[in-house]
């Protein structure tokens, strides 16, 4: 039977958010439906309210996040009612020519939930990401629940859904950070410093954050960074290089997305070395780099969907390493909301002034 519910949705372009009534079906063959415990405010909800990711407004926001399995519909087996899940929005097919590579991180063929979820008068609701949890229940593919260590906070474990997982999959899993590499990270919000956290736990030598707000190069440093530069006022490409003995770095993270930034990325790191696109561009954003320094530099230039994870790999260990002490995924967390408090928290990630704030149920 049909369920009720509230959610915080994006009505059209550029318009506050507001709470309304959501009405959740009951799962389906395939599906369920999850508790919301916590979930994080990211930088994509933003963008969805901007309309930088489509038009397909109403939107129901929210993707960051960890909850209770409370129902499933047939032919589920990997979950039950009861799991602690951090939701995902890679679930990956199994089936698909990724897939069957054995590359299921780059699945062409994901899952979603196929049923919608409606506003009282039956406005059908595009969720964020496929997920859509800034609601106290929401309705997903199973496959987008992936159980972890229930004794881990909702508000810590929910963050993995997106950002933290993107910006320590950036480091471990497309940039291949070792033992003794430098890493350069260019953007120090959640992701990149998510990124100093990978490389740290990595192994890396040296890790050099830069930023043009010296409260984020501070929060870098708490994260790991063992170097810092302000770009504001320094030539971050020299600043990295006269770092890594006139070299460049070994991998540069750029968890900014644009051109300017993704240019400072690619001439600032050594010969051979890898350079990974974490941060988000916009549609209209053009990169322009003379094609002869692409072939004679080397190395590799990769972009990084969602750290190229795979949830049921990564989330468990992720999660394993915080509760034994050995990452602080907690030094995310700089604030606790409700709901009728998004929109206030959007003006502050744009400000600069959070690394997250999570909602709370």
């Amino acid at each position: 039977m049909a369920q009720q519910v509230q959610g915080v949705i994006a009505p059209g372009k550029n318009e506050p958010v507001r709470v309304e009534t959501i009405v959740i079906p009951d799962p389906g063959p395939g599906e369920a439906v999850v508790k919301i415990q916590a979930c994080g405010v990211c930088h994509t909800d933003l963008h969805y309210k901007q309309g930088g990711i489509n038009d397909d407004f109403p939107f129901l926001l929210g993707h960051e996040a960890a909850g209770i399995v409370e129902s499933v519909g047939d032919g589920v087996t990997d979950v039950e009612p009861g799991d602690f899940v951090i939701l995902n929005w890679r679930a990956v097919c199994g089936q698909c020519r990724a897939c069957l590579r054995g590359r299921p991180w780059y699945c062409f063929n994901t899952h979603n939930a196929q049923q919608k979820m409606t506003l009282l008068d039956g406005t059908e609701l595009s969720p964020a990401l496929g997920i859509g949890a800034f609601a106290e229940k929401t309705l997903v593919a199973a496959g987008q629940c992936t159980k972890v260590d229930p004794e881990a906070s909702p508000a810590v474990a929910g963050l993995l859904g997106c950002g933290v997982m993107a910006g320590i999959g950036a480091a471990i899993n497309t940039g291949g950070v070792g033992r003794g590499d430098s890493v350069a990270v260019i953007g120090c919000g959640g992701v990149g410093d998510a990124a100093v956290v990978g490389a740290r736990l990595a192994g890396a030598a040296k890790i050099i954050a830069v930023d043009i707000d010296d409260r984020k190069l501070d929060t870098a440093k708490k994260m790991g960074a063992t170097h810092t530069v302000n770009s504001r006022s320094t030539d971050p490409v020299e600043a990295i290089r006269s770092l890594t003995g006139g070299n460049g770095a070994d991998v540069v993270i750029e968890a900014v997305g644009r051109p300017e930034t993704y240019k400072q990325a690619f001439y600032a790191r050594d010969l051979a070395g890898t350079v990974v696109l974490v941060g988000v561009p916009t549609p209209e954003m053009q990169l322009e780099l003379p094609l002869l320094d692409v072939f004679g530099r080397g190395g590799s230039l990769k972009s990084s969907w969602y750290g190229d994870c795979l949830p049921s790999r990564d989330f468990p260990m992720l999660i394993d390493l915080h509760q034994q002490g050995r990452i602080d995924l907690g030094a995310f967390v700089t604030e606790t909301i409700g709901l009728g408090d998004i929109e206030q928290a959007f003006t502050r990630m744009h400000e600069g002034d959070v690394l997250r704030s999570v909602v709370v149920f």
